[in-house]
């Protein structure tokens, strides 16, 4: 099968800055492929070069087919492209965004018209047509913006931290449209910085300082860098415990999580209950634990954070 995407040793510099560094991966058609890392890490700059916005300084990419570098004109036609700030005209009427992103993408009158109406039902939007865009919640202009990229039926859709700002609701409802998507055959590149919306991914990238550092799916990421035995602790006065646990025989990992923590055990070298020794040893009290699977949190914390280092700021929103 011919991959949606297809990049090679993708890298960009911005001066004596590496923004993006040898990077390699492939999307398959009707995928949703997830692109994590901390905020400069690479992730919309690699976006930007697979859009045709960007032209890479390394390396090649395809995208539907197309050479993102030479045929960047032929890219931005097969896509779709919804970023991170909603790209609406807020003062108009949901029915005139919908008409210029349609005659943006150069979709005829007519044809616009029957397929504005079919977006705006799908998405349960056509009530509100003649409603100001501003006056709209933000999950509901999320919906829009997304409408908005779909006028043209891309065979495939970036999404460029969609959800950011949204209520958790909302949030629902629009990954319950990405996976309809994708079971219809769009391939779906995504980045978010919510690791429940990760787990939807069928395969996660995780970006650190513009390079690909992992890529497998959810449960392989975790079978790889978060072993062992996972306990979700409650208790107040936590965070000495929790210092005094990390750097000891048996203790693979000890950070917060939530209101509580997350303490990954070697159970060969330190059991649960010594754990919890240490803990009350240092302060904590009305202590609890509970076995628990790795989230992608987890496996966030264990491969990014424990080798991003400084933030970068060179690129802005990335």
């Amino acid at each position: 099968m011919t991959p949606a995407i297809d990049v090679r040793g993708l890298g960009r510099m911005f001066g004596p800055f590496k923004a993006v560094e040898d990077v390699s991966f492939e999307v398959t058609p009707g995928e949703i492929f997830g692109y994590l890392g901390a905020n400069g890490a690479g992730k919309s700059t690699t976006i930007r070069m697979l859009c045709g916005l960007l032209a890479p300084t390394a390396g090649a990419a395809t995208v539907a087919g197309f050479d993102v570098a030479a045929r960047p004109e032929a890219v931005k036609s097969s896509i779709g492209y919804m970023s991170q700030k909603f790209s609406l005209y807020l003062d108009l009427p949901v029915e005139a965004n919908v008409e210029f992103f349609g005659g943006a993408y150069g979709i005829p009158h007519r044809a616009l018209r029957v397929r504005a109406e079919e977006v705006l039902e799908q998405l349960d939007l056509w009530s509100l047509r003649k409603a100001r865009t501003g006056d709209l919640p933000g999950g509901t202009r999320q919906r829009l913006a997304l409408g908005c990229a779909l006028l043209h039926r891309p065979q495939i859709l970036f999404l460029d931290e969609p959800t950011a700002g949204v209520d958790p609701m909302s949030r629902r409802d629009f990954w319950r449209l990405i996976r309809d998507l994708a079971a219809s055959g769009t391939t779906i590149f995504v980045t978010t910085h919510y690791m429940d919306e990760a787990e939807y991914c069928a395969r996660i990238g995780l970006m650190v300082d513009g390079r690909l550092v992992a890529l497998d799916t959810p449960a392989g990421l975790k079978r790889e860098h978060v072993p062992g035995r996972m306990l979700a602790v409650e208790g107040s006065d936590l965070s000495a415990g929790l210092a005094a646990l990390r750097g000891r025989p048996g203790v693979l990992a000890s950070e917060p999580f939530g209101s509580g923590g997350h303490v990954r055990l070697d159970s060969a070298r330190m059991t649960d209950q010594q754990a919890l020794d240490v803990l009350a040893g240092a302060g904590a009290e009305g202590l609890s634990a509970e076995l628990v699977e790795p989230s992608l949190e987890d496996v966030f914390l264990a491969v990014v954070g424990g080798s991003a280092g400084e933030t970068r700021t060179v690129e802005s929103g990335s």
